[in-house]
């Protein structure tokens, strides 16, 4: 299931490796976050390598809708309330940041940059947006409220961020990793240290990062508690509607909307993964209903990690890693997370001071509601009599009918029906 990105866009290809090597700075991942990181770090001089065990952006980064906007659904409330009007503030400076270096570097590159406005709507809860937006104007930054939109069923309203943007992220990638050290289809089985093992020559590195989408190293962080996967569907669909916009509902299961030259983006169907969902079935009903006349022009899904505050893990690995870094748990906000992530981490590995470092720890604290509903799901699938099991842990695998896997729901790990690895933290072919 080729997205619409990869049926439009040829990224540049790399070898593999084929012989052990050393290095600075060791990028493992090669997606939008590990990519833009050892962009800046080439940029500021510092020697580093980059692995992919595939082909570079050929998981979440390739399936993305690829929306740059710093109004993360209705987040801003939320983290008021959880962290305090100052985490709220910083939260949002951190991503206007990174927003401003996307439409810095796009400004140079050929990657249908365009700008939009960016809707966050509700069904029925006129309230819950209300909210949304006195605790934005208590942190500073002043929205629109819109009654009405150009969609095909009633909503209770939106709230608006102006001038936002969206754009091809692979047209985008290809135009910034061509002159990269990176090699493809090097597996990093563990480290030993801050030796990588690979399955054709040991990579040993001053510093590592893992961008890896779900932090596969074990021993360090807990990740396995912090994070868990939550799947999104998207349909590319001719002679539909042009929204003139980026929407996406308050609600997790809700639908999204954006369109990309001819075609509509539809995004929905979303369930944690291993649990079912509505999946492109509800996608399709949906068209059928308000697009009658609407072609089905491509079909993809994507995995987002959820981390347990709705903010990402940017920065050392655990405590007591000094030169083991990570970025995760972007919470489908992906595409401004990798950027801060890129921005944050090569500030840290070459020792320099980020005012956002501690905001993003992975060692802040971990007591949120989401820890014990992660920690019961895992409880009742390991529990779970099945003969499938995952190997990152061993909770129960779950068949997802819609994609023809095996899923799990403890931690995302995602395997097709002959065994290969599809999706992390297990880690294998």
């Amino acid at each position: 299931m080729e997205s619409i990105w990869q049926k439009n866009a040829e990224l540049p290809s790399f070898p593999k490796l084929e012989e052990a090597v050393k290095t600075d700075v060791l990028i493992i991942g090669g997606g939008l976050a590990g990519i833009l990181t050892a962009y800046f770090l080439r940029q500021n001089g510092v020697e580093c390598i980059l692995v992919e065990k595939n082909r570079i952006c050929s998981g979440t980064t390739g399936h993305t809708t690829a929306k740059i906007t710093f109004q993360h659904g209705l987040l801003y409330h939320k983290l008021l309330q959880s962290s305090g009007a100052e985490a709220a503030r910083r939260y949002l400076e951190a991503n206007r940041m990174a927003f401003a270096k996307y439409a810095e570097l796009c400004e140079k590159i050929d990657c249908d940059y365009e700008r939009k406005d960016n809707f966050v709507y509700s069904l029925g809860d006129r309230k819950v947006l209300e909210q949304e937006m006195e605790a934005l104007s208590k942190i500073g930054y002043h929205v629109q409220f819109r009654e009405k939109l150009p969609l095909p069923f009633q909503t209770a309203g939106a709230v608006m961020f102006p001038d936002q943007a969206q754009f091809h992220p692979l047209k985008f990638i290809a135009a910034i990793a061509g002159d990269l050290p990176v090699y493809e289809n090097t597996l990093v089985q563990e480290m030993r240290g801050n030796t990588a093992v690979t399955d054709c020559g040991n990579i040993t590195a001053k510093t590592v990062i893992a961008a890896t989408h779900f932090p596969f190293i074990n021993k360090h962080g807990s990740y396995f508690l912090k994070l868990y996967q939550h799947r999104s569907y998207v349909l590319a669909l001719e002679h539909a509607q042009n929204v003139d916009g980026m929407y996406v509902d308050e609600s997790r299961t809700g639908l999204s909307f954006r369109n990309y030259g001819d075609y509509l983006l539809l995004g929905g169907g979303g369930h944690r993964t291993g649990k079912k969902g509505g999946n492109w079935t509800e996608l399709r009903h949906f068209a059928q209903q308000y697009y009658p006349n609407a072609k089905e022009y491509c079909r993809w899904a994507a995995q987002d990690c959820m981390s347990l505050d709705e903010m990402p893990y940017i920065g050392r690995y655990s405590g007591r890693t000094t030169q083991l870094f990570t970025a995760t748990g972007f919470n489908k906000w992906g595409m401004t997370g990798a950027m801060l992530s890129a921005m944050l981490l090569s500030d840290l590995v070459q020792g320099k001071r980020n005012e956002y470092a501690e905001l993003f720890s992975p060692s802040r604290s971990i007591l949120k509601p989401q820890l014990f509903v992660n920690g019961l799901e895992s409880i009742a699938n390991l529990l779970r009599f099945t003969g499938r099991r995952c190997p990152h842990l061993g909770c129960a695998l779950h068949w997802n009918a819609a994609e023809h896997s095996w899923d799990c729901a403890c931690h995302g790990s995602r395997f097709a029906e002959d065994g290969r690895i599809l999706d992390n933290p297990a880690n294998g072919r």
